[in-house]
């Protein structure tokens, strides 16, 4: 029998199995203890109110509960988990029409990243933060999620494809027409 404290050494992964093996909700506990806080913050950025930001991951780890036997382990747990939130609010926000979509914001912190180095991201760089902020609401949700899962959480192509389970060239294809779409309502609006 394990303890509790052999429990808390486990690996994401080997929890999730553990889980998944036998539907133990104390165990899964531990696993939202871990990412409670990463979920509401994710959701928070979606909703930008507090109380709607908790309905939201409280809704996500219970679809998470019994979605987790689909978690196959391509990919680290966490990065499935962004992407199984990002899903979740972008839907979110999707279904709830305009009302919802405006309050649909994106911190300061989530774009900061913005500016990698690289190939292609020339035109991020001289972009304003607060422009920058504006011209992301502008935008649909899923080419705002492509670009935080790439340039906001630092997801490899190969981690993006993972978890939005498809190919290499459909994930640059999709952040270029991301990135070309946020560049063109920026110039739009900004210059």
């Amino acid at each position: 029998m394990k303890t509790l404290n052999d429990i808390n050494k486990l690996s994401d992964e080997d929890l999730v199995k553990a889980i998944v093996k036998t539907n133990n909700t104390l165990l899964f506990e531990i696993l939202y203890d871990r990412y409670a806080g990463l979920v509401f913050n994710k959701c928070y950025g979606f909703s930008k109110d507090e109380d709607e930001a908790k309905d939201l991951a409280q809704d996500v780890f219970l679809k998470l509960f019994v979605k987790l036997g689909s978690f196959k382990g391509k990919s680290k747990f966490s990065t499935w988990l962004y992407a199984f939130t990002y899903n979740h609010c972008v839907n979110y926000v999707t279904r709830n029409t305009a009302k919802k979509f405006e309050k649909q914001s994106v911190d300061y912190k989530d774009i900061e990243n913005l500016s990698e180095d690289d190939d292609d991201d020339d035109g991020f760089v001289n972009m304003r933060v607060d422009r920058l902020k504006e011209a992301l609401e502008l935008i649909s949700p899923e080419e705002k999620m492509i670009l935080l899962l790439k340039y906001q959480d630092g997801l490899s192509i190969r981690e993006i494809e993972s978890v939005l389970d498809i190919g290499e060239s459909a994930v640059k294809m999709r952040i270029k027409r991301a990135k070309d779409k946020l560049l063109k309502v920026y110039n739009e609006k900004f210059n």
